[in-house]
């Protein structure tokens, strides 16, 4: 569900190297400017979200 193109599971393999999640560290940024967390939102709710982010931003 959460990796339609099979990018982890061949990270996992191996046949991708340093992969972010798997085999090289994930860096979470110290001040996102924003933040959307897909386990508890819908897409569609969270894609409004980020519409109205960029709207509100003035990038249309």
């Amino acid at each position: 569900k959460r990796d339609p193109k099979g990018m982890y599971k061949k990270a996992r393999q191996g046949l991708i190297k340093d992969y972010t999640g798997v085999s090289a560290p994930y860096e979470e940024p110290e001040n996102p400017d924003l933040i959307i967390d897909t386990t508890k939102l819908s897409i569609e709710e969270s894609v409004k979200i980020i519409y109205n982010y960029l709207k509100n931003k003035g990038w249309f």
